[in-house]
């Protein structure tokens, strides 16, 4: 038995799942306690998050961690995807069922709240990109559509907040969940008020802003004797599950402005880790966003679409009878015809369509480039496509930072993915180092450790990933083809 346990809840879009990491004093291990399915549910016409049950299985892998690990365990914390959020009232009673962001509400609604207050002001105020399902643009919809639930709010949790409010009863954002939202303004870390008022939206229900490592308290009496862990410490880590993944990131380059990361999953996020948030006309106009990182940096960075559009064409092949693996899809790509048609990942239409692979056909058809048809040229163009829109947001990263970026590093779920890792290298002309693949857990462990003395700075945790996970290289070749590719890249 290890020295100590600390506890990761990590819910992503597609699955939760309780982690423990046993802590040495030097190494730290992970065992995945409790996976569980996660996905928007649609109720009506609207798409919903399950939050009632993720709840009860963020319980059932707690009362499997006690079981297993005892008085061994310390804290535990959540972190999760950005932007969607609870609203309470003023007797802690839920406000409606919360909204998934690819719910069609917020179509149409950039333009409209433009019209109210410029796109240059709302990101001075932010220094947020603009995606129609940030957390402004929800509130500004549910003020259109629901307004009376707007006036009963009390407080607003974004989901790691909820979480840690059903474990210990705190009503705080912590700041790197909170900087998703484009309602905070970045540099006094606070909450944009004068925004918000410009807007009709009743800031009184944003809570108090804390720092990643803030401890929140002891479970609930109740939390306590149903899981079987006893009063443990509640600790904030960096929620927003790419913060995580970032301090997880085993760099050796903490402070030094020559690497990149991306978090690959679901979402693409690749970025550079700055001091200072940027709010230049310049990275508004490449609309790139500056969210919040561990130790009061910033992560300069870009949303891409990223493994959604495998995701969702494998979804789409299933339903036609043709059930393949991830990886048989890989192969298939593998095999397929090189650098013949190439999408735009951040198109719109690619954001919850009814049918990914019709969606790639027209686009490329609109934009009079080849018609991928077969299961392998679809996904080829897919992998193909992001790793083209890595080398166009690493030539932006350079530009805004001033550096030359020599080393990528992909962590998360998309660090297995070969043959992206691969393009991604032949595309951007960089080393790519990839893995950890629980970057964003041991992100948050790490911070749980952190915040019991055991370690000092981000600097440390990342010797101690370095020391505890296993990473490879892909080595850049092939760059003539890619070249021709990237100069040629359509859009519609």
């Amino acid at each position: 038995m290890p020295d100590r346990v600390y506890l990761a809840i990590d819910l992503g879009a597609e699955s939760g799942r309780v982690m423990a990491g046993l802590w040495n004093g030097k190494t730290i291990r992970l065992e995945e306690v409790h996976r569980f399915p996660n996905s928007p549910v649609y109720l009506g016409d609207s798409l919903r998050w399950d939050v009632v049950r993720l709840w009860a299985e963020i319980q059932s892998g707690l009362a499997l961690a006690a079981k297993k690990y005892g008085q061994a365990i310390v804290s535990v914390g959540a972190d999760t995807w950005g932007v969607d959020y609870v609203l309470l009232n003023r007797h802690d009673e839920m406000l409606g069922q919360p909204y998934a962001y690819r719910d069609a509400r917020t179509n149409g609604i950039m333009e409209k709240a433009f019209r109210k207050v410029p796109r240059s002001e709302i990101f001075a105020q932010t220094g947020l990109q603009f995606m129609q399902f940030n957390s402004l643009f929800q509130l500004l919809a549910a003020k259109r559509n629901t307004p009376e639930l707007l006036d009963a709010a009390d407080c607003l949790l974004f989901m790691p907040d909820f979480i840690h409010w059903a474990l210990c009863g705190s009503r705080v954002a912590e700041f790197t969940i909170a900087s998703t939202s484009q309602c905070l303004n970045p540099l006094t870390r606070n909450w944009a008020s004068g925004l918000l008022k410009k807007f009709g939206l009743p800031a009184g229900m944003f809570p108090k802003v804390v720092p990643p490592g803030t401890v929140l308290g002891a479970l609930r009496s109740g939390v306590a004797d149903r899981t079987g862990l006893g009063k443990v410490n509640v600790v904030a880590p960096p929620a927003h599950d790419t913060a995580s993944a970032v301090a997880g990131v085993p760099t050796a380059n903490t402070g030094k402005p020559n690497w990149a990361y991306i978090s690959s999953g679901t979402w693409s996020l690749m970025g550079a880790e700055v001091q200072k948030a940027s709010l230049s006309a310049r990275t508004q106009e490449l609309n790139l966003t500056n969210e919040g990182g561990l130790d009061s940096t910033y992560r300069l960075l870009k949303n891409i679409m990223g493994l959604w559009l495998v995701q969702q064409c494998k979804r789409a092949f299933d339903a036609r009878g043709r059930k393949y693996e991830y990886s048989q899809l890989a192969q298939m790509a593998a095999k397929a015809p090189a650098l013949r048609s190439i999408v735009n990942p951040d198109d719109s239409r690619f954001l919850n369509p009814p049918d990914m692979p019709k969606a790639i056909q027209d686009f490329c058809r609109e934009t009079r480039q080849p018609v991928p048809k077969t299961e392998g040229e679809l996904v080829r163009c897919a992998y193909e496509s992001l790793a083209l829109k890595y080398r166009e947001v690493l030539g932006w990263l350079e530009e805004l930072t001033g550096n030359r970026i020599e080393v990528i590093h992909i962590v998360g779920g998309g660090s297995k993915s070969g043959i992206l890792n691969q393009f991604t290298a032949d595309a951007c002309q960089r080393p790519v180092v990839t893995g950890p693949v629980e970057a964003t857990a041991l992100g948050n462990l790490l911070v749980q450790v952190r915040a019991s003395g055991e370690l000092h700075s981000l600097a440390e945790m990342r010797e101690v990933i370095r020391k505890s996970s296993e990473v490879a290289i892909c080595q850049p070749g092939k760059p003539d083809a890619w070249e021709n590719a990237a100069m040629l890249k359509p859009d519609p």
